[in-house]
This record gives C-alpha cells, structure tokens and sequence, in this order.
C-alpha cells in the first residue's frame, strides 16, 4: 500500500528536502502534493485526500495549527516545526495532530514517524513528550482508575504505552497480532476515559506502571 503525502511549509527548500528524504529512503511513501500555506494545504486536503499531510506551524496566510483544524477529519497530520514552544504543541495536539516533531528529524525516524501516523499511532518528539508529561501531571489528571479497571493484560499494555511504544511494537513484545494489540489500546481509553495514547502514557507514567514490564 502506497502512503500519499502532501508537504506544507513555506519554504521551498524545506519542502524540496523532505520529498527528496522521503523518495530516497522510502517506496512506500508518494508526494502527491505540495503547499506553501494552511490555505493551500486545506484545498489540497480536499481535493487529493491524502494519507498523511506534513505541516508546518508558522506560516503566512494560514498557519498550521488552523489548518489542521480543518482538515483533522479528513487526513491525519504530523506537525514538523524548529519551534517547541508550549503554544504550538498543545494547539496542535488540541487541534487535532497525530504527531509533532522538529524539523531536524533523522531521515530515518521522519519515514517511520509518516508511517506510524498513517497507522494511526501518535508520535511525539522527545521533547515534546517531556512537555506533555511535566504538564499533564502538575495538572494530576484524574481518570478514574481503580485496581480492577483494567484486565491484568491490559495494565501490561498500557504499561508499555508508558515506554512510548507503537502498536506493532507492543504486538511483538507480547507475541501476538497487531489487530490483538490495537484492540487492547482502545479499550483502554475506553475504560480510563482518555482522548489520546499520550494521555494514556502520562498515566502509566503517574501510576508507576512503567517499571512492571521490561
């Protein structure tokens, strides 16, 4: 299965380097489209329907973060930013990101990150994780957790959600299928009544689940 990809940025370099990353190391993955705003991103969303769209924050005419916003329901977007800063990482993950990283991605985890997220799966810089962890906790979330919430198999899953894993990463950690594993994830939410995986990571996190699995 081919992944299509539109490139936002409004810088030609930018969005050259990337299509030049992704056609080298990835056959999977095709550009089918290339923006130089929100605006025009938005149009292409709508009219190419890509897999996965990869979007800049700071740009002239429409940013990032509206972008998304209007095309989360359409698409699945992975951010990539030089910026970190606390206004551009929760306004795209409110508005609906699947991912955020910084542009100084290895090539190698910037292909795999496109295919995570066409996946369905969250990624997150490091720093970013750092963010959401410091930020989610001093708020101490409240999910309403108790001993037998969750099947002995699903505290182990969430656990590894904790260590940032991907489904297919916990699939073979635990030797069985993907769909097995994907299932497992949503019931979690389900249950602790979460949004996101990386909510359900800050609470493996808080609830020191973490160190049961290796």
């Amino acid at each position: 299965m081919t992944i299509r990809v539109v490139l936002t940025d409004d810088e030609a370099a930018v969005r050259t380097g990337f299509a030049l990353i992704l056609d080298h190391y990835a056959q999977d993955i095709e550009v089918v489209g290339s923006a130089v705003d929100g605006a025009e991103a938005v149009a292409m969303a709508r009219e190419l329907r890509p897999d996965v769209v990869l979007m800049d924050v700071r740009m002239p005419r429409m940013d990032g973060i509206s972008a998304t916003r209007r095309i989360c329901d359409l698409t699945k977007v992975l951010m990539l930013t030089n910026f970190a800063h606390d206004e551009y990482v929760f306004g795209a993950l409110r508005a609906g990101c699947h991912g955020f990283l910084l542009k100084d991605v290895e090539p190698e985890r910037l292909v795999e990150s496109v295919r995570s997220v066409h996946r369905g799966e969250g990624v997150l810089a490091p720093v970013v994780a750092t963010k959401l962890i410091r930020t989610f906790s001093a708020r101490s979330i409240s999910v309403g957790w108790e001993a037998d919430a969750l099947t002995p198999r699903e505290q182990q899953v969430l656990a590894y959600l904790g260590r940032g894993m991907s489904n297919t990463q916990i699939a073979a950690r635990m030797r069985v299928a993907h769909t097995t594993a994907k299932t497992h994830v949503a019931r979690i939410l389900s249950k602790l009544n979460l949004r996101s995986r990386v909510q359900a990571a800050i609470v493996a996190q808080e609830l020191g689940l973490t160190d049961t699995v290796s």
